[in-house]
């Protein structure tokens, strides 16, 4: 089970730090992913990283603004979003990926469970 946390109401240009949190041993050995739903759109692939934290892949859109990054020890996963822009007001959702292709190809994959219950994010321009 996942647990989204850490959104909240920023200014464009701002910065905050997602959370998510795995129970069960398995986290490790999973690769992770975070996605987005805005309003009257649908879901959006983010940010995925490896079970090792050693690959990650990430979206046009906030590619050299967000970072992804994991703790195994401690069973999180991080989205690490700066300069935030109106765009990114959304949902956001961490999510487990269930396939065995490379995180690049997890971007468009359908093979991601285990979803957390997300957690808002607002951006005011």
């Amino acid at each position: 089970q996942l647990q989204a946390s850490g959104g909240g109401l920023v200014q464009a240009g701002g910065s905050l730090r997602l959370s998510c949190a795995a129970s069960g041993r398995a986290f490790s050995t999973y690769d992770m992913g975070w996605f987005r739903q805005a309003p009257g759109k649908e879901r959006e692939f983010v940010a995925a990283i490896n079970w090792s934290g050693g690959s990650t892949y990430y979206a046009d859109s906030v590619e050299g603004r967000f970072t992804i990054s994991r703790d195994n020890a401690k069973n999180t996963v991080y989205l690490q979003m700066n300069s935030l822009k109106p765009e990114d007001a959304a949902v956001y959702y961490c999510a487990a990926y269930y396939g065995l292709g490379s995180i690049k190809s997890a971007a468009t994959s359908t093979d991601w469970g285990s979803w957390g219950q997300g957690t808002q994010v607002t951006v005011s321009s």
